[in-house]
């Protein structure tokens, strides 16, 4: 079992910086994708990036060029920093794991409780 813990959500204006972290236990991370998904109130969670333990990325065409996931093998850890938010972009931040990975939320198998990002315009 891998419990996966995300932190650092808030609020920022439009065109503004956060940055979340995903902290993992049970289980190291070196074997498995790490995806961040998110969900917004009425919408369908959807993929945001994902990212093996060898440093390749896959980034969702809206967040391409201002998102950027890396992953601190080291530390067990992996983190999502956005830049240039957008309003479109509040939502819940979900961190997961699985050992398939891909833009399906369906291919990972541990989810994090969420943190929630809310942009001002």
């Amino acid at each position: 079992q891998v419990q996966l813990v995300e932190s650092g959500g808030g609020l920022v204006q439009a065109g503004g910086s956060l940055g979340l972290s995903c902290a993992a236990s049970g289980r190291t991370l070196s074997g498995y994708y790490m995806g961040w998904f998110r969900q917004a109130p009425g919408k369908e969670r959807e993929f945001v990036a994902s990212r093996w333990s060898d440093g390749n990325a896959v980034y969702a065409d809206s967040v391409k060029g201002r998102f950027t996931i890396s992953r601190d093998n080291a530390k067990n850890t992996v983190h999502l920093q956005m830049d240039n938010l957008k309003p479109g972009d509040m939502a819940v931040y979900y961190c997961a794991a699985g050992v398939l990975g891909g833009t399906d939320s369906r291919s990972y198998h541990y989810w994090g409780q969420g943190t929630q990002v809310t942009v001002s315009s």
